[in-house]
């Protein structure tokens, strides 16, 4: 009896281990989401991702479109889903009418059954190389806005990611202003944000900064790891991170424009395992290191140096390596996940579960990069090992 409880007890402590390196790692992290781009043509079906995301305990995703097949597959699922409006169909939806249609056609047909928590108009439509698109954006977001209220959905919430290029300066963060030529719409548009209570959202890259200049920006300041950080000048707050030190410099900029109580969210963050010769940083250790510390520091419920009693949302990017989208190499490995489900490197996870803000390697790894593990399979294996223990 004594052996089989000596047992039991390794059994429900090697669980408590598992369950720390990876599986379940995400549960009650609600501050936290992941971008489910589709810019492949060997993804796995949806219903597949629905499974992933699950098995990670991941309650938020976000989609760059309103692919059916894709809302279809997450009914009566606990995930929340945020859908995009593409920039190429913004001109129609000024209109009311079209708007209507737009929501009544690609939104309502997916509820309540599909959790659609947002929509986002756009994307990085005020620094798109059309620059006609701004034009059209601040009457689609008031339009769908508008048509969802009718409907009986004004909690969905309508907003637009923005690059870090709308702001004219960033450093240091209270300097952050939004650029002069595109002021008056943006003015428009946080008008809009702060009478919907909706969220500004930002893609922020601390990895473009240390990439254009890795010799002047510290490493450790882009990837969360211990180091002397900076003191803003004038507001004597003090930044370990370039990634909240971003996010406050957009808060910085809309306070300026006269706005208060905008929520900034990240729609999106990361960093690449892969990229072209003159891409600096772009390793599997480096984003290692970025997702694990970036996970722990959501894990903690963090809010930014300005606003630290505010829970930072953030969602990374990304789900999958895309291998259709154009650009440099580094554009196609942002996935924490290969196509068929693989780790594309080890993010560590099991250090998500220790206090320690290091990023040593004295963490359990659950697999070393590039080794081909999949999250079902080391369930299966896990099972097996209880049962042989027992």
């Amino acid at each position: 009896m004594a052996t089989f409880i000596r047992k039991l007890v390794f059994s429900y402590a090697f669980l408590a281990l598992f369950l720390s390196a990876g599986i379940g790692v995400f549960l009650g992290v609600e501050s936290f989401g992941i971008n489910y781009g589709q810019v492949a043509n060997n993804l796995p079906q949806p219903d597949k991702v629905v499974e992933l995301l699950s098995t990670l305990n991941l309650t938020k995703t976000r989609i760059y479109d309103t692919n059916p097949q894709i809302l279809t597959s997450f009914a009566n699922s606990n995930i929340e889903i945020i859908v995009t409006v593409e920039n190429e169909i913004l001109s129609q939806l000024d209109d009311p009418q079209q708007a209507l249609q737009w929501v009544n056609s690609r939104i309502i047909p997916y509820l309540p059954e599909t959790k659609i928590t947002g929509v986002q108009v756009g994307n990085e439509v005020f620094t798109d190389d059309d620059i006609t698109l701004i034009e059209h954006l601040v009457p689609a977001v008031v339009n769908i806005h508008n048509a969802l209220a009718q409907l009986g959905y004004s909690n969905i919430k309508v907003s637009t990611p923005s690059s870090l290029a709308v702001l004219d300066q960033s450093y240091p963060p209270s300097a952050g202003s939004f650029k002069s030529e595109i002021s008056g719409i943006m003015y428009q548009f946080l008008n809009f944000l702060s009478s919907s209570k909706s969220p500004f959202w930002i893609n922020a890259y601390p990895y473009f900064a240390f990439k254009d200049d890795p010799n002047g920006i510290s490493l450790n300041y882009v990837m969360f790891n211990p180091n002397a950080g900076m003191v803003d000048p004038y507001t004597n707050l003090h930044y370990d991170n370039m990634l909240y030190a971003m996010v406050d410099a957009v808060s910085f900029a809309i306070a300026k424009m006269g706005f208060k109580g905008i929520e900034v969210r990240v729609s999106e963050t990361g960093w690449p395992s892969k990229g072209d010769a003159d891409e600096v940083g772009a390793t599997p250790m480096n984003a290692a290191t970025y997702n694990r510390n970036l996970l722990r520091r959501q894990m903690a419920g963090e809010g930014t140096p300005l606003n630290p009693r505010m829970r930072l949302e953030v969602y990374l990017f990304a789900l999958f390596n895309e291998d259709l989208k154009p650009g440099p190499t580094s554009e196609r490995n942002y996935g924490l996940f290969r196509p068929d489900e693989s780790m594309t490197y080890n993010v560590g996870l099991s250090a998500l579960a220790t206090s320690s803000a290091s990023t040593s390697s004295s963490s359990i790894s659950l697999a070393s990069s590039g080794t081909k593990i999949k999250v079902k399979s080391l369930i299966i294996k896990f099972f097996f090992i209880i049962t042989s223990v027992t």
